[in-house]
């Protein structure tokens, strides 16, 4: 049976995206892991973080992955399944790859629920938007929106996993202790990991040329631009050798 695109949760899901972008701004304070795991009570349940974020991330992957498992087999095949193939390429390293090489510190169960929520509602709308609604022309594949935003997705993602690297690096296994990441974008950021996040996604959006992707991309800024934010604050704090000239997510900006 063919399922018919329905805009309503379309538009539903692209302002949820939208109003916790909005609110993550408002409140204005990281979310209680990693760097900022103290925001929490001592005695809230914690994960391992490796499988804190291999149950987090999985729905990203698993939703979408399995709505393009029903669309017939086809290296180009209509952009809307390539185009949710690069989303699926991204969280299969997120959940198979990044959270399995994951050195950070135990993860707040709570947040591992919501984070649960949200990856399941996301890979559920931007599955169902580029699989049943979502309609581009013949030349989609060379128009300059898909040429670009793809250039900006991969270069994002590089950057993304250069720096997770980075971080990586700066613990040996069982380390909890933090020092100043040195090297890549890090030269001119605190939050280069977040930076390159943050590009995937716009140029994720470009390429869609989606309301859903677009309103992704904006949660994204918000939420990761926050991080990066606070993340440089508290170099700032607990390094007094704390580079002067590094900002926070923008080089020479911000």
């Amino acid at each position: 049976m063919q399922v018919q695109c329905q805009q309503s949760p379309v538009l539903a899901g692209s302002a949820t995206l939208v109003a916790l972008g909005a609110l993550a701004l408002y409140v204005a304070k990281p979310s209680g892991y990693g760097k900022h795991t103290e925001r929490l009570k001592p005695a809230a349940t914690r994960l391992p973080a490796r499988a804190a974020w291999f149950l987090q991330e999985l729905p990203s992957f698993a939703v979408p992955a399995g709505i393009l498992a029903r669309q017939p087999l086809s290296l180009f095949g209509p952009p809307g399944t390539v185009l949710l193939g690069l989303f699926c390429v991204h969280y299969f390293h997120r959940t198979f790859v990044y959270s399995l090489l994951n050195r950070g510190r135990p993860y707040p169960a709570i947040l591992i629920l919501r984070g649960i929520a949200f990856c399941t509602g996301n890979g559920v709308l931007q599955g169902y938007y580029l699989i049943y609604c979502a309609e581009y022309p013949d030349g989609w594949y060379t128009d300059i929106r898909f040429s670009l935003g793809v250039f900006l997705f991969i270069l994002g993602m590089g950057i993304n996993i250069h720096s997770d690297c980075i971080l990586r690096q700066l613990r040996k296994p069982g380390e909890i202790s933090y020092r100043i990441p040195q090297g890549g974008l890090f030269t001119y950021v605190s939050g280069a990991n977040f930076l390159g996040e943050i590009i995937e996604w716009i140029g994720y959006a470009l390429a869609t040329w989606s309301l859903p992707a677009l309103a992704f991309a904006f949660f994204s800024l918000c939420f990761l631009g926050l991080r990066a934010f606070h993340h440089h604050r508290f170099y700032l704090k607990m390094f007094e050798d704390y580079p002067k000239s590094r900002k926070a997510l923008i080089p020479f900006i911000f």
